[in-house]
């Protein structure tokens, strides 16, 4: 089969990209690199949006990523090495301005770190449907996560399922949980989630109030990256219930009480991560079509509401490190 040949929107030749580096603790700064040209299997895209992953690099940011993980926790278009410096992120959304035909002009999502113009594999690239903003396909990546969360727990229909957790990840779990016919879904968070809950068709609550649903959940995922938010999800859970743990530490110890009924329950502890597709799914789902399902279900309005925060890009080295740790920041996006 003859490849198709790349073609340009432009007809300019960009020689040099810009990309936000993690130079040291909490401090970013923009740098200038050579772009050089896409080859035969390479897009150039110009970004529009990217999506900032507020725990993960966070803790990337503050140099909490462990050595026993710098190969693991790589970004897949990553430059530079852990604890620093390192060019991340994972969620760009852009427009194809050289690369296959059928390609130009239309936007994609990538797993690429925050730069406003990059070179890709045209096999990572996501197209985007028509309908579906770029903005908010920069929630593309934490989709996936909470996709493939949702497959790793068995979740299924009428299930009384609690979320502890109310960030951008915990959130996309409790939208998707909502979508099983009959789920029961519970938002647990210290900050008033009542109206986005609500609009997914869940309730919102209080940790303090949560102990009402103790031993009554058929399912939890607890993404707040707080020890006390998975000591509550253990509390939480039934009798031979589920509790998915989706929030990742870093290098911080997890202190938690296995004793008590904690056994005697045989309560079930797993984590989910976004790196495997679950075994019963693998030899069907490729990453590339588990990527094209989370894009497809962002086909909606109302996921909107968790971008509370946008920054001009040129911005982010000044702002962003603060907005990593403003409680009222569910995502925030750069725009370019």
């Amino acid at each position: 089969m003859t490849k198709e040949p790349h073609a340009s929107l432009t007809g300019r030749t960009h020689k040099t990209a810009t990309g936000l580096w993690v130079k040291s603790v909490r401090q970013y700064e923009l740098q200038n690199a050579p772009l050089g040209q896409p080859e035969a299997d390479q897009a150039l895209i110009r970004t529009l949006y990217s999506g900032v992953s507020r725990g993960t690099e966070r803790l990337v940011l503050n140099g909490q990523v462990p050595p026993s993980e710098y190969q693991r926790m790589r970004a897949p278009l990553q430059r530079g090495d852990f604890p620093f410096p390192v060019l991340y992120g994972y969620a760009c959304t852009g427009v194809v301005e050289e690369g296959p035909h059928h390609m130009l002009g239309h936007n994609v999502f990538c797993l690429h770190p925050h730069q406003d113009r990059f070179i890709a594999p045209v096999a990572m690239l996501a197209a985007l449907p028509a309908s579906l903003p770029a903005r908010r396909g920069t929630l593309a990546a934490n989709m996936e996560t909470a996709l493939n969360a949702l497959w790793d727990s068995g979740a299924s229909a009428g299930d009384r399922i609690v979320v502890i957790g109310g960030g951008l990840v915990g959130l996309l779990v409790c939208y998707l949980a909502c979508r099983l016919p009959g789920a029961e879904v519970v938002v647990v968070d210290p900050l008033d989630r009542t109206a986005i809950a609500r609009s997914f068709g869940a309730r919102w609550m209080p940790p303090e109030q949560a102990a009402s649903l103790a031993g009554t959940a058929d399912l939890v995922f607890h993404t707040s990256a707080n020890p006390a938010g998975l000591s509550l999800g253990l509390d939480l859970a039934g009798d031979e219930a589920k509790v998915v743990e989706m929030s990742w530490y870093g290098q911080k110890a997890v202190p938690l009480a296995l004793g008590e009924s904690f056994h005697a329950r045989r309560l079930h502890l797993i984590s989910a991560q976004v790196g495997r597709i679950p075994p019963n799914r693998a030899p069907r789902w490729t990453y590339q079509r588990r990527m094209a399902k989370a894009v497809e279900l962002l086909d909606d309005a109302r996921l909107d509401a968790l971008i509370t925060h946008e920054l001009a890009f040129a911005d982010a080295p000044a702002k962003l490190p603060d907005l990593m740790t403003a409680e009222a920041v569910i995502a925030t996006v750069l725009s370019y």
